[in-house]
């Protein structure tokens, strides 16, 4: 009897327990992670408010640039010559006559509307844009945030940058703080803010994608920040922000092959664009240092060449008579590895450098020379105006017309390529969808012969492309290796 009640009492207690148990469990299983939902929705939220705020910061800055361009009316579709017929004259009289075969009739012209962004720098009026959205416009109107408008003029622009300045006449604007773009990390938050497609203040998130892309075939000086932040037509010349609020970038291009966002576009990194800017509202110009080389990338195998025991840096394959270059003493096959103990990682990071270097400046430029290193100290020259045809003169571009870039042999370059000292012209470079590049031809070629003339320098090559001057086609024989062929390079 007291077995059997000991029992029947002691099963409800086991499945009370047993319950209580399950619901401890349950509860504790369940509460950290509500708990953690909770946290994370609140780091959420704290996160969109801090781009919210950013947006509220920085936005009022932001500004639409709408343009007006004329265009002649060649190009544009003309109406079917059977509407000049003396018949249509006769029966509507001659003002049915079409315009363009008039004689009293002056030159149409046709306006053609574009859209960009911009951003206010000063409380003056001065706004940062690309040079591709205002040049050649006959008139710029700039559409602020709270809707003003006000027509524009423009301060300065910089095609080889692709940065302009232009200006509105207004007080008390609101304007973006400029950030550091040195200080910007792969992977960091990026917003941009600007009118695709015209749709004003249209923003987006993203994070930099990369940093010091070159070689883009944008602009002559590329040192482009690359992001994911979605960009497309019209964002061109709008801020791309930290997530402080600070302009680090101005939105340039995108990649794309359907000519909308794919993930990849282009900024000018802030510090760039702000010497140019300064520049340009002082005296409407940019001036640009200048050394008077011609210079190649390094590879290792190069390197090893030289001395050096690693790729990197720039390899000095011309210099320039009576230039800063030849005055500090700096030699062809030098190989500059360092300005003012900042590494040269290219071509075009020295490129970059020496542009953005203000002319009478004294830099020291670490080189390396026969396997040793060495300081040497150089003046910045002033970049010549002509800089085209001094390249022509220095790199042989004789041939440029054809993609072509071309260098002496020396022996460091001849021993890499496996050739013999004066034995050609060796092709340094070679243009994309150029000529040249459609017939095969590539960089580390040797040229031994131009139109049956045995070649062995830059300078014989020049004077026999001379003779041929105003030819639309030249005869090469070319060697890569052991083997030669004869090529016919022909102008587009």
């Amino acid at each position: 009897m007291n077995q059997s009640l000991n029992r029947s009492t002691s099963k409800p207690f086991f499945v009370f327990a047993s319950c209580l148990l399950c619901f401890v469990l349950l509860a504790i299983g369940h509460r950290p992670a509500l708990a953690q939902n909770e946290d994370d929705l609140a780091l959420l939220d704290r996160s969109a408010k801090a781009f919210s705020s950013v947006v509220k910061k920085a936005g009022p800055a932001v500004v639409y640039v709408g343009v007006e361009k004329e265009t002649s009316a060649k190009g544009m579709p003309q109406i079917p010559d059977l509407f000049n017929d003396p018949f249509f004259e006769r029966f509507f009289g001659p003002q049915f006559r079409h315009p363009r075969t008039n004689p009293k009739q002056n030159k149409q012209t046709f306006k053609r509307q574009s859209a960009g962004s911009g951003f206010i720098i000063t409380s003056d009026g001065y706004i940062l844009t690309n040079n591709h959205v205002v040049t050649d416009a006959s008139k710029i109107t700039v559409r602020l945030a709270d809707k003003r408008e006000f027509q524009a003029k423009v301060v300065g622009t910089d095609p080889q940058s692709d940065v302009a300045v232009i200006k509105i006449e207004a007080k008390d604007l609101p304007f973006m703080t400029l950030g550091n773009s040195d200080n910007l990390e792969v992977g960091e938050w990026v917003i941009a803010i600007g009118s695709p497609f015209e749709l004003s203040q249209t923003v987006t998130v993203g994070v930099v994608s990369a940093k010091g892309r070159n070689r883009m075939g944008i602009t002559d000086y590329e040192n482009f920040i690359q992001t994911d932040a979605a960009i497309n037509p019209g964002n061109s010349g709008g801020p791309l922000l930290n997530i402080r609020g600070e302009a680090v970038g101005m939105n340039t291009a995108i990649f794309s092959r359907s000519g909308g966002y794919m993930g990849i576009g282009f900024a000018i990194p802030i510090n760039m664009a702000k010497s140019i800017e300064q520049q340009l509202r002082k005296s409407g110009k940019v001036t640009r240092g200048w050394l008077g080389v011609m210079i190649q990338d390094v590879n290792e195998d190069l390197a090893k060449s030289f001395g050096g025991k690693a790729g990197g840096g720039a390899l000095v394959t011309e210099v320039s008579d009576d230039s800063p270059a030849k005055k500090s003493g700096l030699l062809q096959g030098d190989i500059i590895v360092a300005i003012n103990g900042d590494p040269v990682a290219d071509v075009a990071d020295l490129r970059n450098k020496i542009a953005m270097t203000p002319p009478n400046i004294d830099l020291k430029l670490r080189i390396l020379r026969d396997g040793n290193e060495k300081d040497l100290m150089v003046t910045v020259g002033e970049q010549p105006a002509d800089m085209a045809s001094l390249a022509k003169k220095m790199t042989g571009a004789a041939l440029g017309e054809f993609g072509l870039t071309l260098q002496d042999l020396t022996k460091e370059v001849a021993e890499q390529f496996g050739y013999a000292k004066d034995q050609g012209v060796l092709i340094a470079d070679v243009e994309a969808d150029s000529p040249a590049a459609e017939l095969g031809l590539q960089s580390g070629m040797l040229i031994e012969e131009v139109n049956r003339t045995r070649v062995r320098t830059l300078k014989e090559l020049q004077q026999v492309v001379k003779k041929a001057e105003g030819a639309k086609q030249i005869l090469l024989r070319v060697r890569s290796g052991e083997q030669s062929q004869y090529v016919v390079l022909q102008s587009k």
